[in-house]
């Protein structure tokens, strides 16, 4: 387990530092151009966390048939899943070139005209990044199923080398903007899944893609693939979809609270990692358990790898709540962006702390079994129910602006752990069947 997750924690370091990088370095053109490239990421989010959650079914098909020992299915799983992940994103790029005015003003309505800007700029960049981003999202899982996350920790070292490199020259030598922030992600994204290709064809992988022949469809295991990777995929969409349903309403708080949002989200996000990295092994740890049918294996490590995600909520947030000021202030944004921002830093590592790892480290003990569908509908009731609707009421009726759409989020995480606790200590996700 060391071995899989430490180059996790440092994978996801870095996979987060992305987002981070062009925010902090973005803002050195103006909050303009923050609020436009935080408003294209909360929607690339969206079609991100599908990429996971579709790697994800991947992941538990290959994890559970390396643990029956089945290495052909294995193999034969590996191919399908890269069949998916090209055919879906490619899809969602051309979808999101011809129709990415009319969805920005969908989702966020009237927005200033510097802002729309920057934001259309941004979203088509990345729109033409996503199938690159799904074949390196479908290596990745490949080889966390093999227990080997070395690969793509060092391919995620060089996505964040080269777009920290092109984010200096193009934004700060050739003064190109949000343009350059833009551009120099879909170069990193572009390498990333060419090195990612080259990986997965080598001989000696055992999940060895090497052949054209290997992503002819197979409905079969494609099947069992989406079993997982639909419900996942409708719970890290609806998840999305109600994160930006109430991103509409903070942008009706101001450039300020658009910023401040912005940076708090993406400072918070590191104080997640540990809780992710845990998540992503879990999938590999549980779904070989479960493979190879040791019922009280998979028991006993999905405990012990949620309290080791618990030890590092604990360690990064307290981290957090001593250092939120400096890390607000580090953005150069105006004295009330700031203020904000300081105030959601720490009402994050207050809650974070509690229910962080229950909500989302915990379900993917369940996803491993292929007990998806519970989390899935545990997670979008959660989701409209109280995240969105006590979200508007909170910063809307009650008058506590971006804050209120924070605390809507906290409400929505405890009610997420107590349910997915229940399902977890009943046993009910063991009894599921994938392969």
């Amino acid at each position: 387990m060391k071995k899989l997750i430490v180059p996790l924690m440092i994978e996801q370091l870095l996979a987060v530092s992305i987002g981070l990088v062009d925010t902090l370095m973005v803002s050195s053109v103006g909050e303009a151009a923050v609020s436009g490239v935080s408003l294209v990421d909360s929607i690339s989010m969206l079609i991100i966390q599908i990429l996971s959650a579709l790697a994800t079914g991947g992941a538990v098909v290959c994890a559970q048939y390396i643990g029956k020992k089945n290495v052909d299915e294995a193999k034969k799983s590996a191919g399908q899943l890269m069949f998916i992940m090209v055919v879906f994103s490619g899809a969602v790029m051309l979808f999101v070139l011809f129709g990415y005015r009319f969805l920005l003003r969908l989702i966020f309505g009237q927005i200033s005209d510097d802002v729309m800007r920057s934001a259309e700029i941004y979203f088509i960049l990345s729109a033409i990044s996503y199938p690159f981003l799904g074949v390196y999202n479908a290596g990745a899982a490949l080889f966390r199923s093999m227990g080997n996350s070395k690969i793509s920790m060092y391919n995620s070292f060089v996505m964040n080398v080269l777009n920290i490199g092109g984010n200096a020259v193009l934004i700060y030598g050739l003064q190109m903007g949000v343009l350059g922030a833009a551009a120099a992600t879909l170069f990193s994204r572009v390498v990333s899944s060419v090195v990612m290709t080259v990986m997965l064809c080598r001989k000696d992988n055992p999940l060895c893609i090497n052949r054209i022949g290997c992503l002819k469809p197979q409905k079969s295991t494609i099947f069992k693939i989406l079993s997982i990777g639909i419900p996942s995929g409708i719970e890290n969409g609806m998840f999305q979809i109600g994160k930006l349903s109430v991103s509409s309403l903070t942008s009706t708080f101001g450039t300020a609270s658009i910023a401040a949002n912005a940076i708090s989200s993406n400072i918070a996000s590191f104080a997640n990692i540990p809780g992710n990295a845990i998540g992503l092994a879990i999938v590999t740890v549980v779904g070989r358990c479960i493979g190879a049918g040791e019922k009280e294996q998979a028991k006993k490590y999905g405990r012990k790898l949620l309290f080791m995600a618990y030890v590092g909520i604990w360690l990064t947030n307290l981290a957090l709540a001593f250092s939120a000021p400096a890390l607000a202030g580090v953005f150069g944004l105006s004295e009330e962006a700031t203020e904000i921002a300081t105030r959601l830093l720490y009402s994050f590592a207050a809650c974070a702390v509690v229910a962080w790892p229950l909500s989302f480290t915990l379900p993917n003990v369940l996803r491993a079994a292929g007990d998806a569908k519970f989390t899935m509908g545990v997670s979008v009731f959660s989701m409209w129910v109280f995240r969105v609707i006590s979200s508007y009421f909170i910063a809307g009726t009650l008058g506590f602006g971006v804050l209120g759409v924070w605390i809507g989020m906290y409400i929505d995480w405890f009610f997420r752990s107590a349910c997915f606790v229940i399902r977890f200590c009943g046993g009910k996700w063991l009894n599921r069947k994938v392969v």
